[in-house]
């Protein structure tokens, strides 16, 4: 069972029920430890106003999310994407944010070189880990399904990213997501791989069936994945950080008050992981 005070909540399990200055106060509200948070969210409030708030709460950032989204068919929205990760790093370390959140980013707009798309990733993570090896902000690659490939990621396996955190060294490391990982045969040789380089572990469940491959995300002991068995994995490869319940449910949760979802995380997190 994993500790109460790893909790962490990630704002985009009530993203339709708070601004980001509304999640601060429901989560401190009810004992929650801590956040992750949403650029977007993070725009409307301020950065200045999100760390005064947060200063008050004593909310712990557990991540930002995100960065990356670095392949594109031009050199000037490449070198955009890097801008913008640049900035993201700065935000985080303002927040500070236990790690940035990298998703990685799918196919250009136009193109069917899967190799290529990867080999830009590569080249995006390059150019800014100077900037956060500087900033003292660690990046977490986050590997998402397979079916994100195209548009989100082309980094689909723990493997994949721990590959890439191999070549380019210090400073990067990986976050787990159940979602996006619990079917991958190779995953527990993978976590065990990842000893001392787990940035972030996050936690929901797979709905069967699932009516939305985005927006469907099951809460806790809802679903089909063993939440326990992962612990335990990444618990084994040394893992003691926040513990984050990310939940995207357009149909369900998102429905819901927001001081109902928070208990039920709660309630769950105690229960299932």
């Amino acid at each position: 069972m994993a500790d109460r005070n790893r909790l962490s909540i990630n704002q985009a399990t009530t993203r339709q029920q708070h601004t980001l200055a509304e999640a601060i106060a429901a989560y401190s509200t009810q004992d929650v430890p801590g956040i992750g948070i949403w650029r977007d969210k993070l725009e409307e409030c301020g950065l200045a106003e999100a760390k005064r708030r947060l200063d008050d709460s004593g909310l712990k950032v557990s991540s930002l999310c995100r960065g990356g989204m670095f392949p594109h068919p031009t050199a000037g929205k490449r070198q955009a994407a890097l801008d913008d990760c640049r900035i993201a790093i700065e935000q985080a370390a303002e927040l500070d944010a236990d790690c940035l959140i990298l998703v990685a980013g799918g196919l250009p707009a136009g193109s069917k070189d899967l190799i290529g798309a990867r080999q830009m990733i590569r080249e995006g993570l390059a150019a800014v880990l100077p900037n956060a090896r500087a900033a003292g902000v660690p990046v977490a690659i986050e590997p998402l399904h397979p079916m994100y490939a195209a548009d989100r990621c082309a980094i689909n396996t723990l493997d994949q990213a721990l590959d890439l955190c191999d070549a380019l060294g210090e400073g990067v490391g990986v976050a787990v997501d159940a979602y996006h990982v619990w079917w991958d045969p190779k995953l527990e040789a993978a976590i065990a791989r990842a000893a001392g380089r787990i940035l972030g572990f996050h936690v929901c469940d797979w709905l069967v069936p699932t009516t939305d491959l985005l927006l469907d995300r099951g809460m806790m002991g809802d679903g089909v994945i063993d939440l326990p068995a992962l612990h335990r994995a990444v618990s084994a490869a040394g893992y003691v950080g926040p513990i984050e319940v990310e939940i995207f449910s357009t149909a369900n949760w998102w429905r819901r008050p927001g001081d109902e979802v928070i208990a039920t995380c709660k309630e769950r997190f105690q229960a299932c992981v």
